[in-house]
């Protein structure tokens, strides 16, 4: 279906074309190059990160993080059950075992009570847990990492969609021992696909590099004393990237003012409580990614809004199917209260691309009204 508005499609808008043209001239056209190190040292800049490597996924980040920290076959990870399956396969990449913890409404991302009721109930310690950033908000990443220090668990960010979101002007992903960031195609930066993955270890992120580049010896010759994988980030990918990225503030305040006008459209019925949009915590700045929000009357039915939608040719998505309501994971093991799986069945992400003007906004929003007048 051809819509008049995506969800959230790629937008260049600085020097993306030139640093192209620049990397086809150099003949660097493969993986490594020029622009990948500035991409890089650039990502190091903006997110105060010690150490930062370029990927050609947010999951092939994660999954070298598991690696390079030591977890293996059999070992449990925690993990949000409220995101994305890419957050963990790495997870089943290494043969361990995920464990599910729900989310609170006050963040609508992992909730810390459930967290330590999982450490306190599970009959073996777990070696990390995958925190993910959902939609670009702030998880309560500061009394997250607090656990984890206390429980002696590896702290692992899933901070894919939240580039430019920050906890008490520290960049997200860069409280846990590692950080990932993904430059997919919808996110509010992209590399048309790649990743990046933050560290605070020299000495890990550089055995990640080299298991990236298929673990090659620094030899004249092919020699492997390991295996590896093809993971590392194309110089034409990273050129595209180091133009997006001078862009990230002005990206982020587009965002954000998107996310103000729903809000200002829609404030009716939020003082209504007929809706509510996903919440900011307190202390942070969240990127709005997307703008996502909640039916609070079990009478709306978010998947007919979509449908209608689409035939006005406006792209709409519900929000992530929760990790342990999925088939594949049916037998897992989940501490969970029923806030994410609400949270699924009553939400909606609205098109939020940096493109979108005020007057687009506002007809969105009035099907959306029309829709809740008739239920």
């Amino acid at each position: 279906m051809g819509f008049r508005f995506f969800l959230s499609p790629p937008q260049m808008s600085g020097n993306e074309q030139q640093y192209v043209q620049e990397a086809f001239a150099s003949n660097y056209i493969a993986p490594l190059g020029a622009f990948v190190n500035t991409l890089e040292e650039n990502v190091k800049s903006y997110t105060a990160s010690p150490n930062a490597l370029a990927l050609n996924s947010g999951t092939s980040a994660l999954h070298l993080a598991l690696r390079v920290s030591g977890i293996g076959q059999g070992d449990f990870v925690l993990a949000s059950s409220f995101t994305f399956i890419g957050s963990i396969d790495a997870i089943l990449y290494q043969g361990a075992i995920p464990i599910f913890i729900d989310s609170d409404l006050e963040s609508w991302n992992l909730s810390p009570k459930l967290l330590i009721r999982a450490l306190e109930s599970l009959p073996k310690k777990p070696k990390a847990l995958i925190v993910t950033h959902l939609y670009g908000q702030c998880a309560k990443i500061a009394e997250i990492a607090e656990i984890c220090a206390q429980y002696g668990i590896l702290l692992i960010e899933d901070a894919a969609e939240s580039l430019g979101a920050f906890y008490d002007k520290k960049h997200s992903g860069t409280f846990g021992e590692f950080g990932i960031l993904s430059f997919n195609g919808n996110k509010i930066i992209t590399t048309s696909g790649g990743g990046m993955l933050l560290g605070k270890n020299q000495e890990k992120t550089e055995k990640a590099r080299y298991y990236s580049t298929q673990a090659r010896e620094n030899l004249p010759f092919y020699e492997h004393l390991d295996y590896g994988y093809n993971y590392r980030l194309s110089n034409i990918c990273a050129a595209i990237g180091v133009g997006q990225l001078e862009q990230i503030e002005v990206k982020v305040s587009k965002r954000r003012k998107i996310f103000e006008w729903y809000q200002e459209t829609l404030h009716k019925e939020v003082e209504s409580q007929t809706l509510e949009f996903m919440p900011e915590i307190p202390n942070s700045r969240g990127n709005r990614w997307l703008t996502t929000l909640r039916f609070l009357s079990p009478k709306v039915n978010p998947l007919v809004l979509a449908e209608l939608l689409a035939k006005a040719g406006i792209e709409s998505r519900p929000l992530w199917k929760p990790m342990h309501l999925q088939p594949l994971f049916r037998d897992s093991i989940s501490f969970v209260d029923g806030t994410s799986q609400k949270l699924f069945e009553s939400g909606i992400c609205l098109p939020s691309g940096g493109a979108l003007e005020k007057c687009d906004i506002d007809e969105i929003a009035s099907l959306i009204q029309k829709f809740l007048k008739n239920r």
